[in-house]
């Protein structure tokens, strides 16, 4: 839980940053008015972002649920700006995106090169596993997938084990073929 709400509050924070800037760069006053009158698009595609693609069950990972959540930020603040005629020139748009895409992916990278001891759990059996327990974590590390693919690739069967604590990230930690224990 601590984890979703912390992934929440960091893309709200870039979004306040992205605004904050922009308003630094075109010499406009940095109030909490102008900030919540030209944020709150963006803190609205937020929390839509991350309720679409239900981040609370992997909030760190990269890959889906980062590029995801980014993307839906980008496509609802526009259609809202674009609704109360807020601006959304073509320069303003690549803009937002490069610079929310790259902090809002960014700080998620590094959460999770930060966090990659505590997803970390050995796998169960005798002998000779230590070797495959870097093929089960490594996809899971990445933010790809949930680590079974990679051990399966690397012709390991896991029991469940998907390289993170989080009991409840929403990936299937089952894999095919029987399972060692």
């Amino acid at each position: 839980m601590f984890r979703s709400l912390g992934a929440l509050i960091g893309d709200l924070l870039v979004v306040i940053l992205f605004v904050a800037i922009g308003f630094l760069q075109h010499g406009t006053p940095l109030t909490s008015q102008n900030l919540f009158l030209v944020g709150w698009p963006f803190a609205v595609g937020v929390l839509l972002g991350h309720l679409a693609i239900r981040a609370w069950r992997a909030p760190f990972r990269v890959w889906p649920h980062g590029v995801f959540v980014w993307a839906i930020t980008i496509a609802a603040a526009m259609a809202i700006r674009t609704l109360f005629s807020a601006g959304t020139e073509v320069a303003f748009i690549i803009t937002t995106a490069i610079f929310t895409g790259v902090l809002m992916l960014g700080w998620r990278a590094v959460a999770m090169y930060l966090t990659r001891g505590v997803r970390r759990v050995p796998l169960a059996g005798a002998g000779g596993e230590a070797g495959n327990e870097s093929a089960a974590t490594a996809g899971a590390e990445a933010g790809v997938g949930n680590g079974t693919a990679a051990a399966t690739r690397a012709g390991v069967a896991t029991t469940g084990n998907d390289g993170d604590n989080d009991a409840n990230d929403g990936t299937d930690d089952t894999a095919a073929g029987p399972a060692r224990r």
